[in-house]
C-alpha cells in the first residue's frame, strides 16, 4: 500500500473496533469480519493473510489467558513511511494467577501445542508490544502493507 493511498484514509483512529464474545468460536467470525475491512483497504493478499494470523493469535491469546472482554481494534497507520495496519486487543488482564509475557517469548508449557503465538506475532509484525492499563491489558503489532 503506497503512502498515497494510505494517505486517503484517516489514519491513527480505530477505523474499526470489534467486541469479542468470550469463546473460542468467536474467532472465525471474527476473522471473516476482519477480512472484509481488509478487503475495503485494497491489502495485497499475503498482507492480508498476515493481518488476519496476527488478529488470531492476539485474539487467541486474550481468550486463552486472559479475563474478558476482549475488544479488537483495527486502523491504518505510517511505519516509517510506509503504510500499515496497526491490530490492537484489548482485555481486563491477566486470568487468575496469569502474568503478562512479553511478545516473542514464546512461553508455554507445553511448545509443540502452545506458546507460538506471540513468537508469530513478532515474527509477522514490523512493531508490537504490551501496554498495561489501569483495567487490563493491551497487546499490539503493526503488520507493513507496502
Amino acid at each position: 500500500m503506497s503512502v498515497a493511498q494510505l494517505a486517503a484514509a484517516p489514519l491513527g483512529e480505530a477505523e474499526q473496533v470489534f467486541p469479542l464474545p468470550p469463546a473460542p468460536e468467536a474467532i472465525p467470525t471474527v476473522r471473516r469480519r476482519v477480512r472484509r475491512v481488509l478487503g475495503g483497504w485494497n491489502l495485497p493478499a499475503d498482507v492480508a493473510d498476515d493481518v488476519l494470523l496476527v488478529v488470531s493469535e492476539l485474539l487467541t491469546n486474550a481468550l486463552v489467558h486472559a479475563l474478558p472482554p476482549a475488544t479488537l481494534g483495527l486502523w491504518r497507520v505510517l511505519v516509517d513511511g510506509i503504510g500499515a495496519v496497526h491490530v490492537e486487543v484489548t482485555d481486563r488482564g491477566p486470568a487468575a494467577g496469569g502474568r503478562i509475557p512479553a511478545p516473542g517469548t514464546g512461553d508455554a508449557i507445553d511448545p509443540d501445542e502452545h506458546g507460538r503465538g506471540l513468537g508469530i506475532v513478532n515474527a509477522l509484525s514490523a512493531r508490537c508490544g504490551v501496554r498495561v492499563l489501569p483495567g487490563g491489558t493491551c497487546r499490539w503489532a503493526e503488520v507493513l502493507a507496502g
